[in-house]
């Protein structure tokens, strides 16, 4: 916290206006005057004295307040950056890679404009990378570069303290910038929603530790940033149908190299449904297919854990891919998805001619292990940019590998599949599972206008009267 001693009193000053008199009382630290009204002389005087009294005594005054730190509340002795380091660490061992990644973005953009000023001397490309991957990361942040060490000595030294969380103003510019890129532009709205949350569970764990009395973010409608607006639905352009399916698959199963293991990744996907951390971390023994004569071609995929992409920086092995349980579920919960007749089929075949055993992973990549993401990807892109038509390419039709997951919920529920079951398949609650793909179920609607039809209608006030 920085401090003076070097503090002088002015006489306090009284401004008489046609409704009420304000008195003001003045003081000056290093060369810059502090003001503060009162509606009353004795309140002023009182206030005055106390910082006399204070300054007699050899008190030092704060820079960032300009109030003796005697009168100051725990915040003002707390800076920002060290309490928001604080809050990582002590979060750190209990929340997944995925998350500790997501804090780190949320506070990179909210300590910077808690500065006193603004790191010139450094790029900002270079400031943000210097608290997003060191100082918010509690197992890198002493393996830091000489470079970035000495960005975030800057950063700290700068930093403003707690208490700047009790000027409205502050909040605004934290969550204006929170919701702003390097280059000036808006991040996408779900980002700013995350962010707020981030900054929710922090401030609420300062005032738990009795630095912060309330919790000084909006609340309430008024609480909206400036980000636009967005929507959780899945965009209806995005979903496949099915002769695009097969065109974009079987392109992939064509490709060369690797081109069958991943025909099979995105099979699954368009089949069962599995988010891809999912699909990719199941093993051959959770694969309950039936002998290949049966009358019945059905079978069952067991899922119980996910293998999330997050950066080995962030997972508490060093590996890229973080093993934990399936998405807002208990550790050790599982979840059985039905795989139909061509899924069957594909399964088979893939484990045969990979020669895989029970306790192999289902999804494997070229020198065994996680498939990785950026293969997957690539992959993806190179199919849809090789199949579909410059426009289409263009359109958000099948953009994201997740879209094969949307498209096959999306066929459930269009087929009459209930919705709960489509949740249960899905690992979603039913409201999120509706709230998601409300815009996509049509699959009833000649059969839902018909009922509306049976209703009846007002007589034609033009037919003749009988």
């Amino acid at each position: 916290m920085d401090t003076t001693y070097d503090v002088k009193f002015w006489k306090t000053s009284v401004y008489e206006g046609k409704k009420k008199t304000t008195h003001t009382v003045r003081w000056e630290l290093e060369g810059k005057e502090w003001r503060k009204p009162f509606a009353t002389g004795p309140l002023a005087e009182s206030f005055r004295s106390g910082l006399l009294t204070a300054a007699r005594k050899g008190v030092a005054f704060s820079l960032s307040t300009g109030l003796p730190v005697s009168h100051m509340s725990r915040a003002a002795s707390v800076k920002w950056y060290d309490f928001a380091i604080q809050f990582v660490d002590q979060l750190w061992e209990r929340t997944s890679a995925n998350n500790r990644r997501n804090v780190a973005k949320a506070l990179t953009p909210v300590t910077i404009a808690l500065l006193r000023s603004q790191p010139t001397a450094f790029k900002g490309v270079d400031v943000r990378r210097a608290l997003r991957e060191y100082a918010f990361n509690t197992l890198k942040r002493d393996q830091a570069p000489p470079e970035i060490a000495v960005i975030l000595r800057w950063l700290q030294r700068n930093s403003l303290s707690m208490d700047a969380w009790e000027d409205e103003s502050v909040v605004e510019t934290a969550l204006r910038a929170a919701a702003t890129k390097l280059d000036g532009t808006p991040v996408a709205a779900s980002s700013v929603r995350r962010t707020k949350r981030v900054l929710n569970v922090l401030l609420e764990y300062a005032i738990k530790k009795k630095v912060l009395k309330e919790n000084p973010l909006p609340k309430g409608k008024g609480a909206s940033t400036t980000a636009s607006k967005t929507s959780s639905a899945v965009d209806k352009r995005s979903l496949l149908n099915s002769e695009q399916a097969a065109k974009l698959l079987g392109w992939v199963y064509g490709r060369p190299r690797g081109g069958r293991r991943l025909h099979t990744f995105f099979a699954a996907m368009y089949y069962a449904g599995a988010r891809p951390e999912e699909v990719v971390a199941i093993v051959v023994g959770d694969v309950r297919l039936p002998d290949a004569g049966a009358d019945d071609q059905w079978g069952e995929l067991l899922l119980h854990t996910a293998h999330p992409e997050v950066g080995k920086q962030w997972t508490s092995t060093g590996e890229v891919r973080e093993h934990r349980g399936l998405k807002g579920r208990a550790a050790d919960d599982t979840r059985t998805v039905p795989c139909r007749p061509a899924l069957t089929r594909i399964l088979r075949a893939h484990i045969e001619k990979e020669g895989l055993k029970p306790g192999d992973l289902l999804m494997q990549g070229e020198k065994g292990g996680d498939l990785a993401g950026s293969v997957i990807r690539r992959a993806w892109r190179r199919a849809r940019k090789e199949v579909l038509t410059t426009y289409e390419f263009g359109t958000p039709l099948g953009r994201r590998v997740y879209d094969l997951r949307h498209t096959c919920l999306t066929n459930w529920l269009n087929a009459g599949v209930p919705a709960a079951t489509v949740a249960e398949w899905a690992g979603n609650s039913v409201p999120v599972l509706l709230a998601t793909y409300a815009r996509c179920i049509d699959g009833q609607l000649d059969d839902l206008k018909h009922r509306i039809e049976q209703a009846g209608e007002l007589p034609d006030p033009a037919a003749p009267r009988t």
